[in-house]
């Protein structure tokens, strides 16, 4: 007879399993460096750095979420959320994830305000400083954000560039520690586009002890000086870094399978060469098969059938709605620039 465990209602599965519910012993050492600091890059962030901020956001989210606490730790503080590029999750997890906090957050499009057309980036800069206290900017161009974060007097985080996408590698990590315990000695396979969250993976991993395997078409491979960076941190923290143009190499022993969109906003006029590029590199149960046994998958979303089939997406090992979910905890740590009132989660 099987057994059927009905998850209440007023619980959800995370906090309703708790073992489901993993990070770590609480850190003893608060890193002061990061007080006022702006997320650009995970390149400028120590390991310890990260790890900090990954135990804040996964103590938020049990307190908040499982334990129903309230947190008012941003009450009276204003965010200014600059989008050129439309967005799901990175809009909803930070205007909900500053909210549950207290805080304001103010969303402004290239519709609402004049970013560097009518007034420059280095006057609305100095302009959003006065009146909030730190800002999210979704942009094209990471030479805007760099501008942005050089001109303005609080912090300045980086909601998407061409370059990198570090809010949601945090997430990500967040979402594999959970579910694994320990980021260390896993295998990332990346199958897809040499792209911005790429990126900040190959920034960024081997800090963990995560090898990494990279599968990218040729002509899509990831950019020369993150290569480089990417074989000096694997060098250092000694990891494997392998990159190749075949899918199923990539896949091989890998504990968690990634992808994301061959198509990214800005490159539609590319989207038929892009799929004949991209023939054979959708992840499917054919290369899960050469995977680890406890094999995992993720995507940041939005997702089109021609990058993962249903049967993988859809899966028990797929966690794409918890990372998804996980970028609103993350986004609350750096809502502040404390960041976020840590002398008070840690009292």
């Amino acid at each position: 007879m099987v057994k059927v465990v009905t998850v209440p209602h007023s619980l959800n599965f995370f906090c309703h399993f708790p073992w489901r519910y993993r990070h770590g012993p609480q850190p003893t050492k608060t890193p002061t460096q990061l007080k006022g600091q702006d997320l650009l890059t995970l390149q400028n962030y120590s390991a310890e750095d990260i790890k900090y901020l990954l135990w804040v956001a996964a103590d938020l989210k049990e307190r908040i979420k499982c334990k129903g606490e309230y947190l008012p730790l941003l009450q009276g503080k204003a965010l200014a959320m600059i989008f050129e590029k439309r967005s799901t999750r990175t809009r909803l997890s930070t205007e909900t994830g500053f909210a549950v906090l207290g805080g304001h957050p103010c969303f402004l499009t290239t519709q609402d305000i004049h970013l560097g057309i009518n007034e420059s980036i280095t006057d609305t800069a100095r302009v959003l400083s006065t009146m909030t206290d730190a800002i999210l900017a979704r942009v094209y161009k990471h030479v805007d954000l760099e501008v942005l974060a050089q001109q303005a007097t609080i912090p300045v985080i980086n909601g998407l560039s061409d370059s990198d996408h570090p809010l949601q590698i945090l997430a990500d990590y967040l979402t594999l520690q959970e579910h694994y315990g320990s980021l260390n000695g896993l295998t990332l396979s990346w199958i897809g586009d040499g792209n911005n969250v790429l990126n900040s993976i190959m920034l960024s991993a081997a800090r963990f002890g995560m090898n990494l395997h990279v599968a990218t078409p040729k002509g899509f491979e990831p950019d020369p000086m993150v290569i480089k960076i990417a074989e000096q941190e694997s060098v250092k923290h000694r990891t494997k870094l392998f990159l190749t143009s075949v899918p199923t190499e990539a896949a091989k022993g890998a504990n968690v399978l990634i992808t994301d969109t061959w198509i990214s906003m800005g490159q539609e006029a590319e989207k038929e060469e892009r799929l004949r590029a991209f023939q054979g590199y959708q992840i499917t149960m054919k290369t899960a098969k050469v995977a680890a046994a406890d094999w995992t998958f993720l995507h940041c979303l939005p997702r089109k059938p021609e990058e993962v089939d249903d049967e993988v997406f859809y899966s028990p090992q797929s966690l794409v709605f918890q990372e998804a979910e996980n970028r609103k905890w993350i986004v609350m740590v750096y809502g502040h620039s404390d960041p976020i009132g840590v002398k008070d989660l840690m009292a």
